[in-house]
């Protein structure tokens, strides 16, 4: 090896080593992970593209880690000037090398993550990052805290326990940027790098996993990281739909399991019922149809036939094992009699397309005759699923498939019993339980699907139902008119329409989907959620189309208020509601209200927006009291804190008191699933932090705001609200600025989702969905939207009166509301950078409006100063040492994807931008350069300018861990 590439090789290691912040504690492995991943990864880049290749990656490397110490512009343009002039082959390989180094860095903190909680140091309180916060909520210390601290008997815990329900609803938004194929490789790195670490290893396994290490690197490195073509809904749910397969399936019951042993050592001799229904999942994939013309009723159909296939495929795959297992003869009277009904009238001809037990069952074997016969219908019900998906028909009659859970259930209740009456209740308890726990989980539909509709859509049907029959026009009634009117139809029997209505594709679009929901089993489905409801007639027009359309087993209705004036008037609106005889019967004493947290985000900025949504879940709470009616809060939460994420734990331990009362309602999006339930330790972990969290804020409520406290706050969102809506709303050129200082324009080239990224084509700010409006502000470093508004708030209470600062800072102390809002807008803070802003203006705002981001920018700074104040911090992160680390280690590679992307729009924009292009310097093995340009033959930019762009987005988003 020469000499020179030897000492760069150690300038490199040097490099990082002094870049790094030191160990942390004892434990803390992150800074070998991440040079073992980065060696590893660079050896196999001068492999495939040469020395000369591997050095402009250091040396852009070092330029970065350099502008991190000191921040100093003129680094950033010492960047740009080697990233410019690179050719579009080379600044391809250069994006893809940066976003690859950063998915490593990603993959050796979740490495470090898992070693830390393993060994059991980790303190209460730390941050992972804003998707996991490990303020672990263990089942077993939350127990341990009710019973010691609280004075709660184990029996007390029991019962809550028992009635307590998480619904999880996994919902397919744009944000997960990373394809599937790659997250597998990802998973692979992760596992390798953790066995290399384990105390056993021989040699030769050190060896072999080192190869394989490698291999995944390279695979992942070779894998094209843009999908070329925009998913189908029918992709995202089978997307989402993999997390079953992979690890929710097996994670349920094992999950359940912990749950009887932490009981057990709080002294309940009793496990968790089976049926009880500690944990359900629902989906939005393919019912999700709010400004997704994509989603249709055809689509619905197929994502339910699909979900109902690969549930009884999953069941129909364990059968067999707990046929082997129940090898028994000992059995009750009751179990006896079925098995000899069963054992008569079965076919005597072999089963020839069954691998075990294909011939007749004896029945002296009586648990495996019942089970065979479940096995059949499990065939047969995946069969009926396959042919109906595949040729809209089926001729396996419905009798010989598992109509409802309860046919379901009966047969293996029946072993259980059995077992449990003959002495064998230890052999019940094992396989069997895991059994019935999966069957009561995911009954026969894996998840339940929700609907999701815009009012207005329903106006449009009813409008056209009215002027058909001549009545009027629906859409011109006052709302005391129109329930009136619904109220009458949903009273009398008569129908309202035939086939003559006439329909435009619109009308038939809704109605037809109504039909989907009559045709398809009830199971399959959850609630039927409006968007932009605000009034009772958007509630009753539901039931009564629902009526209309022959459902037979209604869904229940939930209205969704998103927008700040909608959540303000969301309490009356469900009064209103409340106070129709109707409905109240029918709801049985209970309803369910969702609210939004990204287009009150949107709407009206961070602050303004939580503050409103917990007190309209207050208010909510208080008028479903006063009615009678048992409600649940669904919270439709992002992933990243501009949409209303954060961690788990935290923020339902923030919820007002009494709003969760042992049933909660959440959605999880896009990139936050895979960060939930990639693995099966984080698919175990997820479940445990919504099954203690929600026990907890039950039985020891979090404490209500102080009066003075409220009237700060509400002082404190007016004046963040006024500051945010001039600045995005009433600012004539801020559109125009947002347009051209970040990628907002161009986001939708990643082909991350099948949803159109605006609401209307043409329109401003408020018809861009909020995805893409922090997914702009995310990737330039700015995080406009999040922070926005604090530091007026706080600027004008504490210049009125200073006592308000030392207000702010016991608020902070003693209130977990205040606490967990403030600590996020810090750590959003942590992951922004001015100057990396500053650039994009520089770069691609006109030079009049160049005051404009200037002014931004020191409205940044001060509200970092202001925010620090409230939580009596002196620096950013102060309290977790270990997140503060990351964030350095991460920033180095993405300061480089920024200037990067920057530069990129700057050629894509403007025409005219001159750069001077050195030689090709990539050596390709087999390939040309021309390849690399080929993949994307269709692009309207010069060569190789899209694939770097998205390659850059994609990059960031892996390194600040959040999309939108």
């Amino acid at each position: 090896m020469p000499h020179g590439k030897l000492e760069k090789m150690a300038s490199m290691d040097v490099h990082l080593r002094q870049l790094v912040p030191g160990k942390v504690s004892e434990d803390d492995k992150l800074v070998e992970y991440d040079a073992l991943l980065l060696d590893r990864f660079l050896d196999i880049l001068q492999e495939l593209h040469g020395e000369d290749l591997r050095e402009t990656v250091q040396e852009l490397y070092e330029h970065s880690a350099e502008y991190e110490g000191k921040h100093e512009p003129k680094k950033l343009e010492e960047l740009g000037n080697v990233l410019t002039s690179l050719d579009p082959a080379d600044s391809i390989v250069i994006a893809k090398a940066f976003s690859h180094m950063l998915n490593l860095a990603n993959l050796a903190e979740e490495v470090q993550i898992a070693y830390r909680r393993r060994i059991k140091k980790l303190k209460k309180g730390d941050f992972v990052d804003e998707s996991s916060a490990t303020t672990e909520s263990d089942l077993e210390e939350t127990f341990k805290k009710l019973v010691g601290d609280l004075n709660k008997s184990p029996e007390e815990i029991f019962d809550a326990l028992k009635n307590q329900t998480v619904d999880l609803v996994l919902t397919a938004h744009p944000t997960q940027s990373v394809r599937r194929s790659l997250l597998q490789k990802h998973g692979r790195i992760r596992d390798c790098l953790a066995q290399l670490y384990a105390k056993d290893i021989t040699p030769d396994d050190k060896q072999e996993l080192d190869e394989a290490l490698q291999r995944e690197i390279q695979a992942a490195f070779r894998t094209d990281e843009i999908k070329r073509t925009p998913p189908t809904p029918q992709d995202e749910m089978r997307a989402g739909m993999s997390y079953f397969h992979e690890t929710i399936w097996k994670g349920v019951p094992k999950f359940l399991r912990r749950v009887d042993t932490a009981l057990k050592n709080i002294g309940i001799e009793e496990r968790v019922p089976y049926n009880a229904p500690l944990i359900q999942f629902s989906s939005w994939m393919g019912g999700d149809r709010d400004g997704n013309p994509r989603v249709t009723p055809e689509v619905t159909r197929d994502v339910c036939l699909l979900a109902r296939m690969m549930a009884a495929t999953m069941y129909f795959n364990q059968i067999e094992d707990l046929m082997f297992e129940l090898s028994m003869w000992r059995c009750n009277d009751e179990l006896r009699v079925r098995a000899d009904e069963l054992h008569v009238n079965r076919r005597k001809d072999a089963a020839k397309h069954y691998i075990e037990f294909w011939k007749s069952i004896p029945p002296t074997e009586p648990y495996r005759v019942v089970l065979g016969d479940v096995r059949d219908k499990l065939y047969h019900t995946r069969e009926r699923a396959r042919q109906l998906l595949s040729n809209g028909t089926s001729d396996v009659p419905e009798e010989a498939t598992f109509n409802n859970l309860e046919e379901f259930l009966e047969p293996l209740e029946l072993c259980y019993r059995s077992l449990c009456s003959c002495g064998d209740r230890p052999i019940a308890d094992g396989s069997l339980l895991d059994f019935l726990r999966q069957v009561s989980t995911f009954g026969l539909s894996l998840v339940r699907l929700d609907i999701r509709q815009e009012s207005d859509r329903h106006t449009d049907v009813l409008d056209a139902i009215t002027t058909h029959l001549d009545i009027g026009s629906y859409r011109e009634w006052s709302e005391e008119r129109r329930q009136e009117w619904l109220l009458s139809e949903l009273s009398g029997k008569r129908p309202l329409f035939g086939s003559d209505l006439p329909k435009t594709e619109e009308i038939a679009d809704v109605l037809d989907t109504f039909h989907v929901i009559a045709e398809l089993p009830s199971d399959s489905f959850g609630a039927y959620i409006i968007s932009m409801a605000t009034a009772p007639s958007d509630v009753l027009a539901v039931e009564l189309l629902q009526r209309e359309c022959r459902v037979k087993q209604p869904l229940r209705v939930v209205p969704l208020f998103e927008k700040l004036a909608d959540l303000e008037a969301a309490p009356a609106a469900v009064a209103r509601l409340f106070s129709v005889d109707w409905y109240k019967n029918r709801i049985n004493g209970k309803q369910e209200v969702m609210i939004g947290y990204s287009d009150s985000g949107k709407d009206a900025g961070r602050l303004s927006a939580a503050w409103q949504l917990y007190k309209a879940q207050e208010e909510l709470v208080k008028v479903a009291k006063e009615y009678g009616v048992k409600l649940t809060m669904f919270h439709g939460r992002g992933g990243t804190v501009g949409r209303g994420g954060g961690p788990t734990h935290l923020a339902i331990l923030s919820q007002p008191p009494d709003t969760i009362n042992g049933s909660l309602r959440v959605t999880v999006q896009g990139e936050v699933i895979e960060q939930s339930f990639g693995e099966e330790h984080l698919c175990f972990r997820t479940l445990q932090r919504f099954t203690a969290a929600t026990l907890e804020h039950g039985m020891r409520p979090p404490v209500s705001p102080k009066p003075e406290w409220r009237a700060l706050l509400d002082e404190m969102a007016v004046v963040a609200t006024e500051e945010y809506r001039s600045v995005v709303f009433q600012e004539p050129r801020f559109v125009e600025y947002f347009r051209l200082a970040t990628p907002e324009l161009e986001y939708g080239r990643m082909n991350i989702g099948s949803r159109p990224s605006k609401r209307k084509p043409s329109g401003g700010i408020e018809s861009l969905r909020a995805i893409p409006w922090i997914f702009a502000w995310t990737q330039t470093r700015f995080h406009l939207p999040v922070w926005l508004g604090f530091g007026a708030a706080i600027r004008h209470v504490v210049e009125k009166d200073v006592k308000n600062l030392h207000m702010l800072q016991d608020m902070y102390q003693h209130w977990p509301f205040f606490r967990v809002t403030i600590d996020l807008i810090e750590m959003v803070f942590a992951k922004g950078d001015p100057g990396i802003a500053a650039l994009y203006d520089k770069l691609l705002v006109s030079e009049e409006l160049w005051p404009f981001g200037d002014k931004l920018r020191a409205n940044f700074e001060e509200t970092k100063k202001l925010v620090l104040q409230t939580a009596g911090h002196k620096d950013l992160l102060e309290g977790d040492p270990y997140l503060k680390q990351r964030l350095r280690l991460r920033n180095s590679y993405i300061t480089t994807l920024n200037v990067c992307q920057a530069y990129t729009l700057k050629r894509i924009r403007d025409p005219s931008y001159h750069v001077t292009l050195r030689p090709h310097i990539s050596k390709e093995i087999a390939e040309s350069s021309k390849e690399l340009i080929e993949l994307n033959p269709t692009s309207e930019y010069a060569p190789g300018l899209e694939d770097t762009l998205i390659l850059t987005m994609k990059g960031v988003a892996a390194g600040l861990q959040n999309t939108g």
